[in-house]
């Protein structure tokens, strides 16, 4: 199967179980390998024949940036779940949301999750 990598899309959102992220706010990196067949759209050259990222990129931001969850699990969650519902040429898709700089007390980089979801 072949792949579309769309790596470090940036957000903001209010998404955490602690009061002041969801109401201050923070950063939010989403990246995403798409599994789809890519060999119509290598011999016509054709965005049709293959899946626009700005849509792509457009969809995830209307999630990240839209109503807020307390898990990253339910905003990957809901990105996989978009994505293979919205583009049928897509067979599977690995969503990662990242935090960074998460509010825990303690020296960490981030946090993340990632998931990988296919069409039954």
């Amino acid at each position: 199967m072949d792949r579309i990598y769309v790596e470090e899309m940036e957000f903001y959102g209010y998404h955490g179980v602690f009061p002041e992220e969801n109401s201050l706010g923070q950063r939010f990196i989403v990246s995403l390998i798409l599994e789809l067949d890519l060999e119509q759209a290598g011999k016509t050259d054709q965005l049709k024949d293959s899946v626009n990222y700005a849509e792509v990129y457009s969809l995830c931001k209307k999630i990240v940036e839209g109503e807020p969850k307390k898990l990253l699990e339910a905003v990957a969650e809901n990105i996989a779940g978009n994505l293979l519902k919205t583009y049928p040429q897509i067979y599977s898709c690995n969503v990662k949301v990242m935090k960074p700089n998460p509010p825990i007390p303690g020296k960490l980089k981030s946090v993340a999750v990632e998931i990988k979801r296919t069409k039954s």
